[in-house]
């Protein structure tokens, strides 16, 4: 399939301290991605570099070919982004945080696809609501609906139901799962859930200190490396990254 994100020996560096060390992945459209990896892997810096809100020390980013770094406006539009530590404003009603983050988006027929992201995501009785007066999983369906605005053809997703109540965060899921199926889009999306993510995504890519130790299928991985389970080898890596070079 058509790649959607493609990341070429991407590196940052504070001083002294590698946060992420040389990785390249991509992306395809239809595919959902898992990003994996313990505290202080590198996840949320290589997201954020994606995002186009830290420099990378070195490597590239292209968002549907289009160079970030070289036109990062038009490759950012293609885009859109939602995590649970980063909260809509929440002096702003629902309906007022979608319509200006819409705005900004250039949304078309804006009141209409509101209206719909607002059924999708159960929100309609908050419609008029201040989003700072929601519980923390109305806040996160809430942050997902707008990451939906502009039908993003990248979706970045940072542990995305970790808020959510397991029956909405499987509807959340199975949404999201339709969407990607459904149109042009692929996803890229972290989770210290491993259920979630042997549910969710065609593929995983495991970080360690910044560096990608493993990659392929969540269903067939575990047992290749001879783990009986997701979790386990997501233990491994935590614990014991070098010691998977045995493996």
């Amino acid at each position: 399939m058509p790649r959607v994100l493609a990341v070429e020996h991407l590196s940052k560096h504070y001083g002294q301290k590698i946060a992420v060390d040389d990785i390249s992945f991509e992306v395809a459209q239809n595919e959902i991605v898992g990003l994996l990896g313990p505290n202080g892997a590198g996840k949320t810096t290589t997201i954020s570099m994606i995002l186009g809100v830290l420099e990378p020390t070195s490597g590239k980013i292209t968002i549907r070919g289009i160079d970030l770094a070289r036109k990062r406006e038009t490759a950012l539009q293609r885009a859109n982004f939602s995590a649970v530590y980063a909260p809509l404003p929440g002096n702003l009603t629902v309906y007022q945080n979608l319509r200006v983050f819409g705005l900004i988006y250039g949304v078309k027929q804006l009141a209409t696809r509101i209206d719909a992201l607002l059924a999708d995501f159960d929100l309609r009785q908050f419609r008029d609501t201040k989003c700072g007066l929601l519980s923390s999983g109305e806040q996160t369906r809430i942050s997902l609906a707008k990451a939906m605005l502009n039908t993003p053809e990248l979706l970045l997703l940072d542990e995305p139901t970790a808020s959510l109540d397991p029956a909405t965060a499987r509807d959340i899921r199975i949404q999201i799962r339709r969407l990607v199926n459904a149109g042009t889009s692929g996803v890229l999306w972290t989770s210290h859930n491993m259920y979630e993510v042997e549910e969710v995504s065609d593929r995983v890519l495991f970080l360690s200190r910044g560096k990608i130790l493993l990659e392929g299928n969540p269903r067939e991985l575990p047992a290749q490396h001879g783990k009986e389970s997701l979790e386990e080898l997501f233990v491994t890596v935590a614990r014991e990254p070098l010691s998977l070079g045995a493996l």
